[in-house]
């Protein structure tokens, strides 16, 4: 973006672009969390914002020959280019309040953030190098689901990825889940609801079926700010909701409960 000034979409406010960026992509006059990309997120979170990418010459391929209005081979190519990143994740290894650890972080620039067979993979093999060297994870999910693109092979990522985090579990590895706005179909529905803790950005949109989706299915008007961060926390759906300033402090503090560190 160009521009020095922005609107904010809560509260329609036009502001000064470098407030909210020099308040972590925050509104400053209503709170509305902007989105962040991949790399803004993991800058955030790691100490220094120092960290090593993994995996990052991994890319999905047209196993199926995928065309709708465009050919699906040209989706991938156009989104790596616009986003300059093989996937929608980003597998990455550093310390976080000088614990290691790996966190892997999607971008919802890249293909509304849907998860494909790629996608899958680098959760697999973050949670296996997790397993050999005892290192928690840390997964920010923002997502639309699973990518429609791959069919059956991007639904298959619900159970790879769950079995995954099952194996970390089953060692005693720390896993938390951050779900951002959106964190929506069968990405809730696996990986991003099986934390040790989940945690959601304030007014992050978490679910499964859109809230459009279910009034036209049940035939019924929905409470308000259904689906919403807050009202997941109300209804035991997440442990916490946790602004963005607060989140890397918050994540510190549970990993060292966790891992029985003196905090």
């Amino acid at each position: 973006m160009t521009s020095l000034w922005t609107r904010c979409n809560n509260c329609q406010r036009i502001l000064y672009k470098q407030d909210i960026l020099d308040n972590l992509a925050v509104c400053p006059a209503c709170g509305f969390h902007f989105r962040l990309s991949a790399e803004e997120r993991l800058q955030m979170l790691f100490d220094e914002g120092a960290y090593e990418v993994l995996d990052a010459n991994i890319h999905s391929v047209d196993a199926l020959g995928f065309v709708d209005v465009k050919k699906y081979a040209d989706r991938i190519r156009d989104n790596e280019r616009k986003t300059g990143l093989s996937e929608a994740i980003v597998t990455a290894r550093g310390s976080m309040g000088g614990i290691p650890v790996y966190i892997l972080a999607m971008d919802f620039g890249f293909l509304g953030g849907s998860v494909a067979s790629v996608v899958g993979e680098k959760i697999a093999r973050a949670c296996e190098r997790a397993l050999e060297d005892r290192r928690p994870v840390v997964i920010v999910s923002v997502s639309g689901g699973m990518r429609m693109q791959e069919g059956m092979l991007s639904l298959m990522q619900m159970a790879k990825t769950s079995a995954a985090i099952a194996r970390l579990g089953e060692a005693r590895i720390p896993f938390i889940s951050v779900l951002a706005d959106p964190t929506t179909g069968g990405t809730t529905a696996s990986f991003a609801m099986l934390g040790d803790i989940n945690v959601a950005e304030p007014q992050a949109l978490i679910g499964f079926a859109g809230p459009r989706v279910i009034e036209q299915t049940i035939k019924e008007k929905l409470p308000k700010g259904f689906q919403r961060a807050e009202f997941l926390l109300e209804h035991g759906m997440i442990d916490d909701v946790v602004e963005r300033k607060a989140l890397k402090p918050y994540l510190v503090r549970a990993l060292r409960l966790f891992l029985n560190r003196p905090q």
